[in-house]
This record gives C-alpha cells, sequence and structure tokens, in this order.
C-alpha cells in the first residue's frame, strides 16, 4: 500500500532535470520505460536511508542519481524491491577499507581501496565521484551502481554465487548451466591473455563476473 501511495505522487521536475542532465541511459530509455524507472525512483528514494561519511553531503541529486542506476535492475520488477537492503553509505570518492589477507598461513591486515562495496549486512557503499563518472559515461561498460546493486539481487538467495532469485517459470538448472559455462569460457580466456571487453576482473569469483556483466548488459549489449 505504502509503495502504491509513493508511486502514485507526480515525479518531481526537479529529479526529471536531474536525470535528463547526469544519467545518460535515462536518455536513451523509451518513454514507457522512462516513467516504470521513475516510480522504482520515488520508492527507492523514500525508503532507502542515505548516509553521507567523510564529509559527503546527502542531497535529491544523491539520491535520485544513485537510487535511477540501481532502479534499471528492477525494470519488470516490482517497485524499489532489494531485499535485505537497509542504507547506502555515500563517501565523496574511493575509500579505503582494511581486510585481512593470508600468506603463508599469516594473517594480515591489509589496506584496500575502493569505489564501491556490497555487504551481506545490508550496506551498500559508494564513492559519489565514480557513481557521476557511471551515469555520465554510458558507453564504457562500467558502472559502480549497477554493478553493486547486482551484488544486492545476488545476495537475495543467500550467499554471493552468481545466482540471483529467478522470475516464476525460470529453471535454477538451466540458469546455472549457462551462467557456468559463459564464466568457465571467460575465465579460461583471462587466464590465457586473451583481450576481452569484459573487465578481466569477473573471472574472480562467480559473483564478480554476475555483477561485473550486468553493467555489460546495460551500458555494451553489442559485447
Amino acid at each position: 500500500w505504502r509503495r502504491s501511495h509513493i508511486t502514485a505522487r507526480p515525479f518531481p521536475s526537479a529529479w526529471r532535470a536531474i536525470l535528463r542532465q547526469r544519467f545518460a541511459l535515462y536518455r536513451r530509455l523509451p518513454v514507457p520505460l522512462q516513467r516504470q524507472l521513475q516510480r522504482h525512483v520515488q520508492v527507492l528514494v523514500a525508503q532507502l536511508p542515505f548516509i553521507g561519511c567523510q564529509g559527503q553531503v546527502i542531497t535529491d541529486e544523491v539520491r535520485v542519481l544513485v537510487s535511477a542506476q540501481a532502479a534499471l535492475l528492477l525494470l519488470g520488477r516490482p517497485a524499489g524491491s532489494f531485499r535485505g537492503l537497509r542504507q547506502v553509505l555515500v563517501y565523496p570518492g574511493a575509500f579505503v577499507v582494511q581486510r585481512p589477507v593470508s600468506e603463508g598461513g599469516i594473517v594480515q591486515d591489509a589496506r584496500r581501496v575502493l569505489i564501491g562495496e556490497s555487504w551481506q549486512q545490508g550496506q551498500l557503499i559508494l564513492s559519489w565521484a565514480d557513481v557521476l563518472a557511471g551515469a555520465a559515461d554510458a558507453d564504457d561498460g562500467h558502472n559502480v551502481v549497477i554493478h553493486e546493486f547486482a551484488h544486492k539481487l545476488d545476495m537475495e538467495n543467500g550467499s554471493v554465487d552468481g545466482l540471483p532469485r529467478l522470475k516464476p517459470g525460470m529453471a535454477r538448472t538451466h540458469w546455472a548451466d549457462a551462467f557456468s559455462s559463459a564464466y568457465e569460457s571467460f575465465c579460461d580466456e583471462v587466464e590465457r591473455g586473451v583481450h576481452t571487453e569484459i573487465d578481466p576482473y569477473g573471472a574472480e569469483h562467480p559473483g564478480e563476473f554476475f555483477a561485473v556483466v550486468s553493467a555489460v548488459f546495460f551500458e555494451t549489449p553489442h559485447v
């Protein structure tokens, strides 16, 4: 009921201006899909807490531009539905995290610089500079928002393994066969040093492959 109430409101003209000015893929969508995406944006903005980190100010532009890129993954699904997502943390730029790394049986903390991260506890973290860059360039096959929110879809079944919650009538075995075949073929190409238009980072893990090719699907579908 709440979602229906939210989407019954007119889409703010200021938000539409943000999408037209900042989001290249939005301008390419046919009008019916633009309207559907707008409904997703309304629900996500209304229901998701956005938290600024390291001085990042959360404005309507931040909320709308993140939500709109994420909403591409929801077209054809119920409005604003990312199961288990509780909050979005936004940094001004790339951020540093500490991760334990094991080498030769010795575990040490290692610093990593990231532009996005998705946690199974319900948080999703983004670099605002890279959110803007991803929205502006719709032709490079890279988009940090699509990538991280694809992880959220993947997590709906529990683990990050490249198997999202499927639509009714879709067979898990058919998905698993097609996905595994594509992933193994891609990993083989990367290992042999074959140039691929898909980011080699996708060979790190099935979950990363799903997230990487999700961005490719929307930005460079010919690939």
